[in-house]
Formats: structure tokens, sequence, C-alpha cells
């Protein structure tokens, strides 16, 4: 709209939802019209333009970014822009992968990597809920779990993020994944979708405990997809080679590496 300003124009196309779809906006002297009646000042819209790490919403002609201080884990969350579907970052680094890829393509090979997903699904890490939507497309319902109540607030703001509350196929668990995957009958999911944060900050969810009580609740032939991380890098294929080796251990009788997915995927048979 910057842009389009300075070329005098009075209407510009922009996506006012981050990149879903695109709107009208009229362009006048002292501010923006927006199609919901809402208006902005230039001064907040150079601000926006300004800042390629923040995502904002406006609320009574007032401008507010999409962030919060957790007082569960006394973290920053915020949302950030990508050329596809935001980001969330906690302490300014981001949980999706954006090098070379976005986080709705993430997503997508996550999905492939353990794909047809039917029956009951387990999600252990909420975050935005992409995985939990996406996985809600074919599965006949999705349980998804998230420590932080702060996420899930961000995740309210989240233009893609909408259906995480208003899909009734999804249900949404606040809690700890470690301590809520016990409360679970046995053989109650045909898939599970593990994406946890680094080993450095959630170890116990690469835990061989917490593998014992994944293989518990997955039915007969069901199988997980575990997130890890690049397996080419040192870190990488070291959290991996311990991952497997645990996931055997549990019982899981099979572990096949997913590096599309930067990932692995374990078969209960």
């Amino acid at each position: 709209m910057i842009e389009a300003r300075a070329r005098d124009q009075s209407i510009a196309i922009v996506s006012t939802d981050l990149n879903l779809t695109e709107s009208e906006i009229k362009l006048q002297a002292e501010a923006v019209l927006f199609p919901t009646g809402e208006r902005l000042d230039w001064k907040s819209l150079e601000e926006i333009s300004g800042n390629e790490t923040a995502c904002y919403y406006v609320e009574k002609n007032a401008l507010k970014a999409i962030k919060g201080f957790s007082e569960f884990s006394g973290r920053v969350y915020g949302l950030m822009p990508t050329d596809s579907a935001p980001t969330m970052l906690i302490s300014g680094i981001p949980m999706h992968r954006i090098k070379d890829t976005n986080p709705h393509q993430d997503t997508l090979n996550k999905i492939k990597a353990i794909a047809p997903i039917k029956g009951d699904v387990l999600d252990t890490t909420t975050g935005l809920g992409y995985t939990a939507i996406e996985a809600a497309k074919t599965a006949s319902h999705v349980t998804t779990i998230e420590i932080d109540p702060m996420a899930q607030e961000i995740a309210r703001l989240n233009p893609w993020s909408k259906a995480l509350f208003n899909n009734p196929k999804i249900t949404q668990v606040i809690g700890d994944a470690f301590d809520e995957i016990e409360r679970f009958d046995a053989e109650s999911f045909s898939t599970i979708i593990h994406d946890p944060p680094m080993f450095s900050l959630a170890g116990d969810l690469y835990s061989l405990a917490f593998y014992q009580q994944a293989l518990r609740v997955l039915k007969p032939n069901g199988r997980i997809f575990h997130y890890i991380g690049d397996p080419e890098s040192k870190s990488g294929a070291r959290v991996t080679a311990g991952v497997v080796r645990r996931l055997q251990e549990a019982g899981f009788k099979r572990v096949i590496r997913a590096p599309r997915a930067f990932g692995v995927v374990a078969y209960k048979t």
C-alpha cells in the first residue's frame, strides 16, 4: 500500500489475512479504509512495512501486534509472516521450517510422510494447529495437545488457524503431552503426529517412557510420525539415531526415515 500511495493510486489490492485472500483497500489522504470499515493511519502502515518479523491486526482503528508474554513459560510468543502461512516465534525462534520452504509446505510434507490419515488421530503439539487442521481433512477426529495457553491465544489471531477453533472434528487439550498421553485409553488412535520442540527444550518428549505410552495408545498397525530436524546436520543425525533406538526399545517393530519431512515413521505391528 505504501508503494500504491506513492503512485497516487486510490485503490490497492492486498491481502489482509496473511496470504489467504486478497481485498480491495481504499487509499485516502490520512488513512486507508478496509472492507470491514476499519481505518488505519499511514504512520501505522509504515510501521508494518518496516517490520518483517511481526504480524498485526486492526482493532477499533488501532494497530496491534500479534504477540504476548507467557506466564507459563516466561517466553515471548509472536506471529511472523512468510510468503505463505505465518510461523510462530517463541523468544525469536521460528517454530516451523522456513529455509527453502514455508510452514504450509512443511506441514504438507509431514502429512504426506504418514498418509493416508484415517480414523482417530493424536497431534501431540498443537502450535498454530496446521498439522491438526490438515489431518482433520481425512481423519475421523483429531485430538491435539498444547502445553502453553499463550500459543493458543496467538493461534486465535492467526487467519490460517481458524479451523482449529471451528472444526468439530478437532478437540483441543491444554496440558503437557507427556502427562496427557497417559490419560488416553489403550489403542485409542490410528495415527500419532509428534512434532515436539527441539530436544534441548523438551527432552521428555523424546524419552523411552513417552514412546512406550505412544505405543500403548496406538491401535494395532497404527503408526507415529516423529519430527526431529535436519537429518543431515550433526545434531540432527545424533538425535535421529537416539530416537530410532528408543522407538525400537519401546516396541515399535519398524522405523523408517522420512528425510523430506525431517523425521521418522514408526509402525506398531
